[in-house]
């Protein structure tokens, strides 16, 4: 079969001929041009090249929304479904909003030197007008979608009990409020970050917020009917394992755009070299946490548990998020293996206190992201900055750099466990925080929504 006929062929020549002498003569003019075009040239190419990326990375991590939705549907009893997944849209939809108005002018203020605590820079503080090294645009879409995760963490620990109402209240007040304050403490030039706390990517910032923020609204809660009876611990299976396995592979793609994503630059090939680096810490450290985690439990239940591998992974992604550049590959094995003991035994603890976290997002998300930001500290390079022109460490010791690790951490996670702890209980006690009992053994989909997510002939 012939793809072009006679009377087409000149005409392609005749095409190509063109093209040739049109490149031709634009690299004649790329050789003659004057070094401050070929400059621009660069810089507008870098600049398209950081925008694309990041944007990508903005998708990967909004994506994450899906990935923790059908996490936390499968671990949960199938009433409870069309209450899960419209939390997911509904934190993901209002914290876009909030973050917009207040959060993003709260987080990136631009104040940390007058006041290193807290700030404000107005509304809609996306600003295009002065081109840096990426679209501020694009770099609103990216911290946003790390003010949805940090939010969503929470839905996991209450599931089942909480009302919607009271759901919509907290997630507001986090992602406009609470997540945008400790991320400009560090992210935004304030006192952490002035004494050299670091957190590449969130394990404290993100992942530890919405775990002690997760953490207080289970207690506030108390645990679902059933959960303990006469003092013992009663499992209660979620529904659908497929669902939570699937969940945890879409959340592990999406830190593809959460970790190296984090890097913020990527044109030029020390940065190329940089954010492969950490997309390859961050794979070791996830696959490193799902079998320690399998392996530990199933020595402990003399089963291997799939919730518990699954959980792992998860597990060592949060544990290398804050030090994913800065760790050796040998480190990042260290990270993720005892993430993935530390998230078994975060569960056993809870079940032992009593807290009914049906998903496990305080060990996964809370514990281990304080051990991200202490092994950052403990295995991490010390930081550097450039004074003089040379760069000079921040801290003379590994031992001062872990000191600061551990302020900044403890800090950060006080503040979101006591100021959520304070809003779930003011809600508690106006009696908006939890459904009735009736309510609850019906499901939440039936008594919050009115509607069912499977039918009863499926």
């Amino acid at each position: 079969m012939r793809l072009f006929s006679k009377k087409t062929t000149p005409v392609l020549l005749l095409l190509g001929a063109v093209l040739m002498l049109l490149a031709g003569s634009g690299l004649a003019m790329a050789q003659d041009a004057d070094p401050l075009t070929v400059e621009q040239l660069k810089a507008e190419t870098d600049y398209t090249i950081n925008t694309l990326i990041m944007f990508l990375a903005a998708v990967l991590v909004l994506f994450m929304q899906a990935g923790f939705a059908m996490l936390e549907v499968g671990l949960n009893a199938s009433k409870n479904t069309v209450n899960i997944l419209f939390k997911n849209v509904m934190d993901l939809s209002i914290g876009i909003m909030l973050f917009l108005f207040i959060g993003m002018g709260i987080m990136y203020n631009g104040k940390g030197e007058t006041n290193p605590y807290f700030g404000y820079s107005g509304v809609f503080s996306v600003d295009d007008s002065e081109k840096g090294d990426y679209s501020t645009s694009a770099d609103f879409l990216f911290q946003v979608a790390f003010a949805a995760t940090a939010a969503t963490i929470v839905s996991g620990a209450v599931a089942g009990r909480m009302k919607f109402g009271a759901y919509l209240i907290y997630s507001g007040v986090l992602t406009g409020f609470i997540y945008p304050i400790s991320g400009f403490w560090k992210w935004g030039g304030g006192f952490l970050d002035q004494a050299g706390f670091q957190d590449f990517a969130g394990s404290v910032v993100v992942h530890a917020v919405g775990g002690f923020a997760g953490l207080a609204g289970a207690i506030a809660l108390g645990p679902r009917i059933g959960r303990y009876i006469q003092g013992k611990s009663v499992p209660i299976p979620g529904h659908n394992i497929a669902f939570a396995a699937l969940g945890v592979f879409i959340l592990w793609v999406g830190w593809y755009g959460f970790n190296p994503g984090s890097q913020l630059t990527y044109a030029g090939y020390a940065n190329a070299e940089a954010t492969t680096y950490i997309a390859l810490t961050t794979t070791i450290s996830a696959a490193c946490g799902a079998i320690a985690a399998m392996g530990f439990a199933w020595g402990l239940f003399r089963k291997p548990d799939v919730t518990m591998a699954l959980n792992g992974a998860l597990a060592g992604l949060v544990g290398i998020t804050a030090n994913c550049d800065r760790v050796s590959e040998m480190d990042s094995i260290i990270i993720g293996l005892v993430a993935g003991v530390l998230v078994v035994m975060g569960i056993l603890l809870l079940d032992k206190l009593k807290i009914d976290d049906p998903v496990g997002a305080w060990p996964v998300h809370g514990l281990c992201g304080i051990w991200g930001g202490l092994a950052t500290g403990i295995l991490g390079t010390i930081p550097t900055e450039v004074v003089d022109g040379k760069e000079t460490p921040l801290f003379n010791t590994q031992t001062e750099f872990f000191l600061v690790q551990l302020k900044g951490t403890v800090i950060i996670c006080v503040w979101a466990f006591v100021t959520m702890a304070i809003l779930f209980y003011i809600l508690k006690a106006f009696n908006l925080l939890r459904v009735s009992s009736e309510d609850e053994q019906a499901g939440l989909d039936l008594s919050e929504h009115g509607m069912q997510a499977y039918s009863q002939s499926a």
